[in-house]
Order: C-alpha cells, then sequence, then structure tokens
C-alpha cells in the first residue's frame, strides 16, 4: 500500500437509517478512493432541515438508507487519495460536497472538494449551507441603503441577516421564536418581528418603511404562509427571493398581487454542484474577511451515535435551537 492510501483505521463507521425514525451505527471495510476521487477523515456534518422528510418516512422513502445517507455537509481532512488527483494533498482540511457524511468518513470528487484556509483552522465549516447562503445571498441583489425582510430566522435565515446588514441593508426579521428574534438582533437586524398575526405584520413592515414595503423579501421558511406574507411584504417593483425549501407539495400565490405591484420572483435555490463549490469559496472568502460569521449558530453538537437526536431536535426546536453538528472524536 502506498502514502497515497495510508489510512488511519481500516473500517468506516455510518449510520444507517433503517426505518422512519430509527437509526443504527454500522461498520464497514474502508475502501481506497477511486480515479480522480479522495476520502476524507470527517471532523464532522451539519444535520440539514432537508432530511426531516425521508426521517419522517414518506411513501416514496426508501429504508434503509445507505450508510452515511443524507449527510452531505461534511468537513474534514483528506486521508487518502485517487489517482489523477493532484491539486490536492494528504491532511489537507476541506469542505466537500458529498453525500454519505454521516460517517467517520466520506468520498467526493476531487473538484467537489475545497481546501479550508489557515485561518478557519480549529472552526466547523459545513459547506454545502454556508455556500447555499451565499448563492442565495447573490441572486437577491441587495446592496446599501435597501430595506430588507428576512422571514424565517433558522440556520439560513440568520446567515442572510447578517450578510444583508453587513452590505447596508437595514433589515427587517421575522420569525415565531423569540430565541431567533434575538439572534437576528445580534446578526445586525434594524428591527424584528414576531410571527404571530399576517396583517399586524404588514401593518407593522407598512409603518416602518412609510408605507413603500421592502425592496427585498427573502422567504427562508418553505411554507405557504411565509409565501404568502413575501408578497405583501416585497414593494413595486420590488424581489421576493423565495430560499425556503419547500418539499411538501403544491403552492398557491396572490398572482393578482405580484401581477399589480410588478414583483420579481427569485428561485435562489441551484442544482448546478459547480455553483455550489463556487458558493462555498465564497463563503470561506466572507467568513475571512468577517463578513459571515456562522459560529454563534452552532447551537447542538452530537457524537455520530446520536444522529437521531440531532434530526429529532432539528424538528422540534428546543430552547435556542440553531442549528445541529454531527461531529466525530
Amino acid at each position: 500500500m502506498d502514502n497515497s492510501s495510508r489510512t488511519l483505521s481500516d473500517h468506516l463507521s455510518a449510520v444507517v437509517i433503517s426505518a422512519p425514525g430509527v437509526t443504527e451505527l454500522v461498520q464497514q471495510e474502508l475502501r481506497r478512493p477511486g480515479d480522480g476521487e479522495v476520502r476524507i477523515r470527517l471532523e464532522g456534518c451539519g444535520v440539514c432541515a432537508s432530511n426531516l422528510t425521508p426521517w419522517s418516512g414518506p411513501e416514496w422513502m426508501q429504508f434503509p438508507t445507505e450508510p452515511g445517507g443524507l449527510g452531505h455537509e461534511g468537513w474534514g481532512h483528506v486521508d487518502a487519495i485517487g489517482p489523477g488527483v493532484d491539486h490536492l494533498k494528504l491532511g489537507d482540511r476541506v469542505a466537500a460536497l458529498s453525500y454519505h457524511a454521516y460517517a467517520s468518513h466520506d468520498f467526493a470528487k476531487a473538484d467537489m472538494v475545497v481546501a479550508l484556509p489557515q485561518e478557519l483552522a480549529g472552526q466547523p465549516f459545513p459547506g454545502e449551507p454556508l455556500g447555499c447562503a451565499m448563492n442565495i445571498f447573490k441572486r437577491a441583489e441587495i446592496g446599501p441603503g435597501q430595506t430588507v425582510a428576512i422571514i424565517g430566522i433558522g440556520f439560513l435565515g440568520a446567515l442572510l441577516t447578517q450578510l444583508a446588514a453587513k452590505a447596508g441593508a437595514r433589515v427587517i426579521a421575522i420569525s415565531r421564536r423569540q430565541t431567533s428574534l434575538a439572534v437576528a438582533k445580534i446578526m445586525g437586524a434594524y428591527e424584528t418581528i414576531e410571527m404571530d398575526d399576517h396583517w399586524r405584520i404588514i401593518e407593522r413592515v407598512k409603518a416602518l418603511t412609510g408605507g413603500r414595503f421592502c425592496d427585498c423579501v427573502i422567504e427562508a421558511v418553505g411554507k405557504q404562509w411565509p409565501i404568502d406574507l413575501a408578497g405583501e411584504l416585497t414593494m413595486e417593483r420590488g424581489r421576493l427571493v423565495v430560499a425556503g425549501y419547500h418539499q411538501d407539495g403544491a403552492r398557491q400565490i396572490n398572482m393578482q398581487l405580484w401581477n399589480w405591484r410588478g414583483i420579481d420572483v427569485v428561485n435562489a435555490h441551484e442544482r448546478d454542484p459547480a455553483l455550489y463549490i463556487e458558493g462555498i469559496h465564497d463563503a470561506i472568502k466572507a467568513t475571512c474577511e468577517g463578513r459571515l460569521d456562522p459560529s454563534r449558530l452552532y447551537t447542538h453538537r452530537y457524537p455520530l451515535s446520536q444522529l437521531g437526536q440531532a434530526l429529532n431536535n432539528t424538528r422540534d426546536r428546543p430552547g435556542n435551537f440553531m442549528k445541529a453538528l454531527v461531529v466525530n472524536s
């Protein structure tokens, strides 16, 4: 065995979701990376809210998952390199766009791996959601002096609040939980509004903006009501940015309102992996420059064996919950 395939362990530990709400920790032989591929010894993986629908066991979901499956926010160190990879080396600390990261190790094509600079040493870096935030922010075209409403202050909404505030926008943060609104204030929100009554929120934003409403509204929840509210809060010729992950069926919109106001609607989700990688590069730069600081948002950490609890808490959001990380010792 040559130096490119040396490993600290001969086995892969990974979580399998064997049934709705049920996890198992399994061991497998640790394979070598293939052509153009690297193996990453994972420090951890962020827990994404998009996992919650598969976790609940819808009709279309197939169990058991592949080992490590659903995990796509991993970061760690390169510990083996396949043939044809020349821009990464053993020991590089990286973020990766990979898809079996609820595990001790994962594999990714080398062009889906981004090296992390020394400035980020010791900091968790779930690259996929941070890159996603940067891509949404870019497409939202937020600039100095704009008034921006962000509906839903979870991990993504909090990051977008900070990015918009650092860009010189006046941010109105809207969320159900008081703890989330407190975080939004820390991240730079000018005003916070509890998401409790549809028409009260509209009247409050109307008053705050002198009747103009908002240059840009970012919907970061993924439900019907926030989309309805977003349309009401967007000014004439303003931008409504869909950042929430809508995965529970069709939506209805008030097309009369959207048409009358001449709203530009941006679906800010990306599917091209190269654009995700571009976003991760942007997130690294923004973090190093101080425009993005996700550190206070990693509120809950769990060992790999407690992924089930991490998913349940991502669903239930107890206390000050913002973002769960599954971390390896």
